[in-house]
């Protein structure tokens, strides 16, 4: 049976449920689609590249060869997309997370000039904090946090300077054993409590706050800054992941500007 002869008896094997199979059909390029820009953000090129390669094949094989069945087809289809949701689970489910919060209009725009004066008070309160061996947990949020998290912590509103980021991580105040978040050019909230990450990879001695850091940082598209209490080194994570320990000022700007320059500049913010 010839290529043109085996589709055309794919469609007309519809019969009156041709609406269904095309309903169905556009479900599946939806959730491909969806799932591929998904992979394309968190770099999933390779696997991606791998999951065309194998559907590619697989269609190649439903036309040429006449065991290959449509119920075969659709199985394959549907074991790829479980796989695909398997090994990256966390990063649809931050980028669910993300899309279904409602971004909200800061009444205050931010300047070049106001951006690097912002990361200059930044870097300064976190190296102060470092030095003193002050614990401190700071989220970059592009008010995508649940919205359980702000409320379980207290808004501040407040401009970001040194000063006002040292109060508030200063040990006897009432606010300084939450995390803060930085929304735009505010601070927007102290106080708050993050998820925990309960990995059983993770080490025992590790402490809540980056604990926290790692918990947020899986759930959403946000960037945490952690100062330990303990030693005082700097840690940077993201994406559910220690991305630079033993952070020093450089460190600090480039995170602050990858915020700044990125992700606020793609809201529009700028």
């Amino acid at each position: 049976m010839g290529i043109i002869e085996r589709l055309r008896n794919f469609f007309t094997g519809f019969g009156d449920n041709w609406a269904a199979y095309i309903l169905q059909f556009i479900l599946f390029v939806a959730v491909f689609y969806y799932v591929f820009k998904i992979l394309k953000v968190y770099k999933g090129g390779k696997f991606i590249a791998v999951v065309t390669a194998f559907v590619v094949l697989s269609g190649v094989a439903f036309a040429f060869s006449n065991n290959f069945s449509q119920e075969i087809l659709i199985v394959i289809i549907i074991m790829i997309a479980l796989l695909v949701f398997t090994m990256f689970n966390t990063e649809i489910k931050r980028t669910l997370l993300d899309s279904n919060i409602k971004k909200g209009k800061k009444e205050d725009s931010l300047t070049v000039t106001g951006v690097e004066l912002i990361i200059e008070e930044a870097v300064r309160a976190v190296q102060n904090m470092s030095k003193k061996d002050i614990g401190a947990l700071i989220v970059l949020s592009n008010e995508n946090l649940p919205e359980g998290i702000i409320e379980s912590g207290t808004v501040v509103n407040a401009d970001i300077t040194s000063q006002m980021i040292e109060a508030v991580f200063y040990p006897k105040a009432p606010l300084h054993d939450g995390a803060m978040v930085i929304e735009g050019n505010k601070i927007y909230a102290a106080g708050c409590f993050l998820p925990l990450a309960q990995s059983e990879k993770l080490p025992k001695d590790m402490g809540s706050r980056h604990r926290a850091a790692l918990g947020v940082t899986s759930v959403a598209s946000v960037t945490a800054i952690v100062v330990s209490e303990e030693t005082g080194i700097i840690s940077i994570v993201k994406n559910g992941a220690i991305r630079k320990k033993y952070a020093d000022a450089a460190d600090l700007k480039n995170a602050l500007s990858e915020y700044y320059w990125s992700d606020l500049t793609a809201e529009g913010k700028l």
